[in-house]
């Protein structure tokens, strides 16, 4: 499950999270990687110079063609000092800079430290400097702040890192790409016929510690158009009966079977109802008749052209 989350994160990223078009990306590599335009090591300095230049997209360009702001106090052109030491140390300003932006816009991120962002050298310097220097001796006692130090090993690193980098992009989606949701197209579920008695999904900020208010939205459009859809689009299915009322509360179970996702992509395309969404299992119980239904769907996002990386 976690690698599909982060494999459909780094596909997203990939296609929209960047100013003039496609921009491929790795989780964690690149976006350790390219943190600045003008990054060099003493030792592949060549190299960067090469693989780093003015046209590298970094993750301030993300998120300054996401949100419209730069994060005080740091230019994407910044360059990074030579020494290895002084360069960590920059980074990890810059990181903690970075997870303090996005946590003022609602991100929530209590398990991501800075020293988690960096690259898995930079993290045992920093984890050296912690354990070697004393604070009195530290002139900039902020950097060495942290009470809690987390000692991991490469292996464990690295999937440390994978996870909180994926974490961080999944909140820049949520605080960033989500709130461009409107809910005044939603219809409201009590104003459709037959669907006085469901319960509603409240709006309301507070009402869920699971769903933000813009994903409550796009449940209720699911809601909505599966209500409005079901009848008419299996009312002449091959495989069972129309499939009953249901109310649809998350973004995983609900629609494991492909039937909500059927339903909405039939309301705005009913043509496709007679090619494709016919032949669906409505009461789908095997693992195979699930995967029956999810292969006609993605056929239907193909034939209509919004299958972005989806594969058969």
């Amino acid at each position: 499950f976690f690698q599909q989350t982060l494999t459909a994160v780094k596909n997203w990223f990939t296609l929209f999270g960047w100013s003039n078009g496609q921009n491929p990306i790795s989780i964690p590599h690149s976006l350790r990687r390219d943190v600045c335009k003008a990054q060099m090591t003493s030792s592949h300095e060549k190299d960067f110079k090469q693989n780093l230049g003015k046209d590298t997209k970094t993750l301030h360009d993300m998120l300054f063609h996401l949100s419209g702001q730069l994060l005080p106090g740091i230019t994407s052109s910044r360059s990074l000092p030579l020494d290895p030491v002084e360069r960590m140390l920059q980074l990890h300003g810059q990181h903690s800079t970075l997870l303090a932006f996005l946590k003022s816009q609602g991100a929530y991120l209590p398990h991501v430290l800075p020293e988690f962002l960096l690259e898995p050298d930079d993290y045992k310097r920093w984890i050296k400097v912690q354990t070697v220097l004393k604070v009195g001796d530290v002139k900039n006692s902020d950097i060495y702040s942290n009470k809690h130090l987390f000692i991991l090993e490469d292996s464990t690193f690295e999937k440390m890192s994978k996870r909180v980098w994926t974490d961080l992009l999944l909140q820049v989606y949520k605080v960033f790409v989500l709130p461009c949701v409107s809910s005044h197209s939603v219809t409201d579920l009590s104003n459709l016929e037959g669907v006085q008695n469901m319960p509603r999904i409240k709006s309301e900020p507070l009402s869920s510690n699971i769903y933000s208010p813009y994903e409550r939205t796009i449940l209720t459009w699911l809601n909505k158009h599966y209500e409005k859809s079901r009848k008419t689009v299996w009312r002449d299915c091959q495989k069972g009966e129309v499939p009953p009322m249901r109310w649809i509360v998350n973004f995983d179970r609900d629609l494991l079977d492909g039937l909500v996702l059927a339903a909405l992509l039939a309301a705005y395309c009913p043509y496709l109802i007679a090619t494709h969404f016919v032949r669906m299992y409505t009461n789908p119980r095997t693992p195979e008749q699930f995967l029956h239904n999810c292969l006609i769907l993605v056929s239907a996002m193909h034939t209509v052209g919004l299958a972005i990386d989806i594969k058969v």
